[in-house]
């Protein structure tokens, strides 16, 4: 029995700090990921090396994941689908997810591919750009998914990324058609503003009529429902789920909720915690869509799955690398859920 199943890119992040000048030589848009082709990457990687910008960590990535693993350590029981090669980097990334508790299958292993990679640009300002190089990852499909573990889960965590993916649209019509039938309440994450920008109908195709909750930040939530004002969004999100969670860095995050049509709106404000300084926010969405989902899986009040959010998320930006230890979020859990 599993509390989740999810669904992601398998990505290996390789992370690099750099200055706001050293990035404005590459092509790369501030803030947001860009697709890339091996060369592509391999000319970025070149050009860091010509720099001398050394990479400061390599650690297992992708969005879901991410999730998936806050999810686990939390004390959740997580299954994760994906797609990575029988090569070093995927062995090395699934015995990650492993050694965290998250679970997956043997049909995410694809003999022959390469593993897909991401270069994790993070500046002075703790801001990360990324370059992804999918690798076997966007050739994921439904052959690497296995159904069964949806069967006995009671959440369906979908990652926006995949909006981008059309050969896994066919298993997403299928997974969601599945968990409508198990009872299964579904997730989405809106994951990037690139997402959202050049992804939109892949979007509302994982949206379907309406899911249980979407997770996105305020640029996101702005760019998906044209609306100005955040919290504005957040409302007009509503018209996909019956809870959006938006988050907006410093300046907290608001979770609003109307779990059906003739329900009033609910609006939650759930301030950010002060943190000394923020080294590197990659990793920070992810985690906090994955503690919340966490705690609403364990029949939480919507407040206090957004302070644990915070809080873990508020921990992930403190470090390099977008995963906390496993005790690091077990003492937040203690922490924040016996206030």
């Amino acid at each position: 029995m599993y509390d989740v199943m999810a669904i992601g890119n398998a990505l290996v992040d390789h992370e690099y700090l750099l200055s706001d000048a050293a990035l404005e030589e590459t092509d790369l848009t501030k803030g947001n990921m860009t697709l890339a082709g091996i060369e592509e990457q391999q000319q970025l990687l070149a050009y860091f090396k010509l720099a001398e910008i050394e990479p400061s960590k390599q650690a297992g990535g992708g969005s879901a994941a991410n999730a998936m693993y806050a999810f686990s350590s939390l004390g959740g029981k997580p299954f994760y689908a994906c797609r990575v090669g029988d090569d070093k980097q995927g062995e090395f990334y699934l015995k990650d997810l492993h050694e965290a508790g998250v679970a997956t299958s043997p049909q995410s292993i694809h003999i022959g591919g390469v593993t897909g990679s991401c270069v994790v640009a993070v500046t002075e300002d703790g801001e990360r750009t990324m370059q992804t190089f999918l690798g076997t990852s966007s050739d994921i499909t439904a052959d690497n998914v296995d159904f069964d573990a949806l069967t006995q889960a009671e959440w369906l965590y979908l990652e926006g990324y995949l909006a981008m993916s059309a050969g896994i649209q066919p298993a997403m019509d299928q997974l969601r058609q599945q968990a409508t039938v198990n009872g299964a309440k579904i997730a989405v994450s809106f994951a990037d503003p690139a997402v959202v920008k050049f992804a939109k109908e892949g979007l509302l195709n994982m949206l379907g009529n309406k899911v249980a909750v979407i997770f996105c930040n305020s640029e996101e939530a702005r760019l998906f429902t044209d609306e100005k004002e955040y919290k504005s969004a957040a409302r007009a999100l509503l018209e996909y789920c019956q809870i959006a969670v938006v988050t907006d860095g410093a300046n907290g995050a608001v979770i609003a909720h109307q779990p059906n049509d003739e329900s009033d709106i609910e609006i939650h404000d759930i301030p950010t915690p002060a943190v000394d300084s923020v080294i590197d926010t990659n990793g920070a969405g992810d985690n906090y869509a994955g503690a919340f989902l966490y705690a609403l899986s364990q029949q939480y009040s919507l407040l206090e799955c957004g302070r644990l959010a915070s809080a873990v998320a508020a921990q992930v930006i403190q470090q390099l690398g977008p995963r906390l230890a496993s005790e690091d979020y077990q003492n937040i859990a203690k922490r924040v859920l016996t206030a």
